[in-house]
């Protein structure tokens, strides 16, 4: 009995290469980073903070505003985000980032206090684990803009601090 119908099925059609796609099935395509922003002036104020302790993440935010050129300050509460934003004039955050499983930020019972004082010019974003459809649920209710699994922040990230980082005249000049 022919079977080479199989190879067809499998993938294997093209000359017993594995790697050969089903007919109708188009190649995935990575998305690439953003181009960085403009490098700020040595004194520009910080338009994104992070209530952020876990050392992953706050290495990868680190490491990714460094190469999107965009200053991002670490806080561990409400306090310090007062503070910094004191030191930065007017200006207001664009976007506040919170770790949801930060148990010393507080986020549930912060978010709101945030939400209502920054009203609609500041965003926030959380992220937690994928499973924590609990939490998610209520991190929306207070307040949260947008809640992401981790595997999401991440991917997500060059977007999120370039969108939020750039100042109003680079947004404008695009």
């Amino acid at each position: 009995m022919d079977h080479s119908y199989r190879a067809n099925i499998n993938g294997a059609g093209d000359n017993g290469n594995k790697g050969a796609r089903r007919p109708g099935f188009s190649a995935a395509y990575p998305v690439g980073d953003p181009e960085p922003l403009p490098a700020p002036p040595e004194d520009a104020a910080s338009r994104v903070f992070a209530f952020v302790e876990d050392l992953f993440f706050l290495t990868k935010i680190q490491d990714t505003g460094r190469k999107m050129n965009v200053k991002v300050e670490f806080v561990r509460t409400e306090k310090d985000l007062a503070d910094h934003m004191k030191n930065n004039g007017e200006e207001k955050p664009s976007l506040i980032i919170f770790d949801l499983n930060n148990a010393n930020a507080k986020p549930l019972t912060l978010i709101p206090k945030l939400k209502s004082k920054l009203k609609k010019g500041t965003s926030i974003i959380g992220f937690l684990s994928h499973v924590q459809g609990d939490l998610k649920q209520k991190a929306h209710e207070v307040g949260c803009d947008m809640v992401l699994p981790r595997s999401a922040f991440s991917q997500n990230l060059p977007q999120l601090l370039r969108r939020h980082g750039a100042t109003e005249e680079v947004t404008a000049a695009e």
